[in-house]
């Protein structure tokens, strides 16, 4: 009978209705239900970029046209070039050791050129080409931003009597044979121009040598501190150069680094040798980009369409989005909001000529309107928080933010401390650098610059456009 009352009493405390199940542990004050709801975006604009800060990873070189607007579309840059620390005593050989020597017995380069190595490019890879080199008259300073609108000549870095050299080039190098441009082509070499700077050289104390690499070796023979760190290098030995587009339209060349070659002849015991130096110029050093485009094309397409915003690069458009954080906290100021997920759909574009030449942006930048500048100059990086990352969905066709909570709530935080720009985002084309610990960790995000590259995106939305883009919220609803 005991046995058979204890069985009886289990089977009825066995219930499976779990709807209650934790309320024994959660007080009636801490339990929530969540709430979905969906917004539109107050407005979106295009807003020109009349620049952007030059700070990037490329530089770029040669000119384009936009099929889209039919702008022509020029860059040039300027490098420094680097010199490492504890190489100083490992330059150029030992003086007593050069064998290729002038008349007087002094040493000399045989051969001197800068390597453009390209990284990529856009446009006819057999369309000729004409830069021009020409040398800075000072270092182009650093600690402070360099934008796409910075023009070195007219703001005087330029020697009026130093060395220049002009050159023609294509992306195909027609000098060589077909069956070396195989191997190139096979064997993934970067392609390059290569620019001769073997003409007689005159520097700044009146001094002439018979090329540039025959200066920069007896000046280190000299002065062997001024090659101890690239700042003492720059400074009194080599400030830069100024790579200019002067002719030419159909290619856009992205530059991955600039080598200057200096070559010439040793001995070790019996034995005469080639030796060869190598200055790089990549982004460790100073290098600015100088962006030309034409102003009014881009007024016209930031004035005139109004069914659809823009994203033009480099130095052209941006675009900016109002977002209805009033009403999103209206009525749920004592509430959290879990996620709010908002989405930019690609619109179709004008006509098929774009495919040939313009890509679309492919990592889109959301950041404050008030912060469009300070976020580059002070180098950050994306928190997540009041600043996101999205990267083009070519399946979809969208660019997704899927929870910018943080920042709806940041923007309602301030929305009465004076700026009229409270609410506003803007959307930013960007290129990023990153670096991965292993193959098993994703990568972190360890630069974010503005992208110099062509591009063009169309959104949908835009002050005539009533397919705005919507946020959709959840909200952790408390219970009062």
């Amino acid at each position: 009978m005991a046995g058979i009352a204890i069985l009886t009493i289990a089977i009825s405390s066995c219930d499976e209705d779990t709807n209650t199940m934790g309320y024994s542990l959660t007080n009636d004050a801490d339990r929530f239900r969540l709430v979905p709801d969906t917004f539109h975006v107050e407005s979106m604009n295009s807003i020109k970029a009349d620049s952007v800060l030059a700070r990037s990873s490329y530089c770029y070189i040669g000119c384009i046209k936009d099929p889209e607007t039919g702008a022509y579309i020029s860059s040039d840059f300027t490098t420094q070039f680097n010199v490492l620390e504890n190489e100083n005593n490992y330059i150029f050989a030992s003086k007593k050791n050069i064998t290729s020597l002038d008349a007087d017995g002094e040493p000399i380069a045989t051969s001197c050129y800068l390597s453009v190595i390209i990284n990529s490019y856009l446009g006819d890879s057999l369309t000729a080409m004409k830069l021009m080199v020409e040398e800075l008259d000072k270092p182009i300073e650093e600690n402070r931003p360099y934008y796409s609108n910075f023009n070195p000549e007219s703001n005087g870095y330029i020697r009026n009597d130093g060395l220049k050299q002009a050159k023609v080039y294509s992306m195909v190098d027609l000098t060589l044979s077909d069956s070396m441009r195989n191997v190139r082509q096979t064997n993934n070499y970067y392609s390059y121009i290569k620019i001769p700077l073997n003409k007689k050289y005159k520097a700044k104390d009146g001094v002439t040598y018979n090329n540039y690499g025959t200066y920069l070796m007896r000046t280190y023979y000299q002065h062997p501190e001024y090659f101890k760190s690239s700042y003492s290098f720059i400074k009194n030995v080599c400030p830069g150069f100024y790579i200019k587009h002067i002719d030419g339209q159909g290619v856009m060349a992205e530059v991955l680094s600039v080598q200057l070659n200096v070559d010439y002849k040793f001995k070790t015991d019996t034995t005469e040798y080639s030796g060869s130096k190598i200055f790089y110029g990549t982004e460790e050093v100073m290098q600015t980009t100088h962006i030309s485009n034409d102003k009014g094309k881009i007024d016209s397409l930031v004035n005139k369409v109004k069914d659809c915003t823009y994203l033009k690069t480099p130095a052209g458009i941006f675009t900016e989005v109002t977002l209805p954080v009033e009403e999103i906290k209206k009525g749920h100021t004592n509430d959290s909001i879990l996620s709010a997920k908002i989405t930019f759909q690609r619109m179709v574009d004008l006509n098929n000529r774009t495919d040939d030449l313009l890509s679309d942006a492919t990592q889109l930048l959301m950041i404050e309107r008030d912060s469009l500048y300070s976020f580059f100059e002070q180098n950050k990086v994306t928190n997540n928080s009041t600043s996101f990352l999205a990267v083009y969905n070519s399946t979809l066709n969208t660019y997704s933010y899927n929870n910018i909570s943080s920042l709806i709530n940041h923007m309602y935080a301030n929305r009465n401390k004076g700026s009229k720009n409270w609410n506003k985002v803007v959307l930013v084309p960007v290129k990023t650098n990153s670096v991965s610990t292993s193959s098993y960790t994703s990568a972190t995000v360890t630069g974010i610059n503005n992208e110099m590259g062509i591009t063009s995106t169309r959104l949908v939305g835009g002050n005539m456009n009533p397919r705005n883009p919507t946020i959709s919220v959840i909200y952790n609803q408390s219970k009062e």
